[in-house]
């Protein structure tokens, strides 16, 4: 591995950040005026769909957080054999994203608990959502926040993009 390949991957590994360090780099940033945007997946096969929807939520403001789900939430929405990568290498390939300014890896089954404590101004979601389908909606308003809806229309998909392989084999 160069220098530089080496440089690169500590650059996104160091965007990764375990809850309490991101509460405080959050608030750091916030005190400083930036307008804090969240988004979250599994981003288990990362497809340009997943692009467009960063890159459209980091135009929403000045910093973005991305939650990544854990390996077994991730179990329990896609099924056995899933996920395909491990939750520390998706974190790492969505951290070197230039859209991304920090990453965190949440357990529960839901974010609500990740956006009570960093209370982003934006929760972006995808296009497969509706402002009114939101699941976390109510607590995003709880606490003054707002949700968007971004991204390309819901045309990509993982579980989409395994099947076809699986179709080809």
């Amino acid at each position: 591995m160069s220098a530089n390949d080496e440089q690169q991957k500590a650059g996104a590994t160091a965007r990764i950040l375990e809850r309490n360090r991101l509460i405080a780099r959050v608030a750091i940033a916030r005190r400083h005026g930036a307008h804090i945007v969240f988004a979250n997946g599994c981003f288990d096969i990362l497809h340009v769909g997943h692009v467009r929807y960063l890159e459209a939520a980091r135009g929403l403001g000045d910093l973005l957080v991305v939650g990544i789900n854990g390996d077994e939430q991730v179990r329990a929405l896609k099924g056995e054999g899933r996920p395909f990568i491990p939750e520390r290498e998706r974190a790492e390939i969505v951290a070197s994203l230039r859209a991304v300014d920090l990453v965190t890896i949440f357990h529960e089954p839901t974010v609500e608990q990740l956006l009570l404590a960093i209370r982003p101004d934006i929760h972006a979601k995808g296009t497969d959502y509706a402002a009114n389908t939101v699941p976390e909606r109510d607590v995003v308003r709880s606490y003054g926040g707002r949700v968007a809806i971004v991204g390309d229309p819901k045309d990509h998909s993982s579980s989409e993009m395994v099947k076809k392989v699986k179709s080809n084999e």
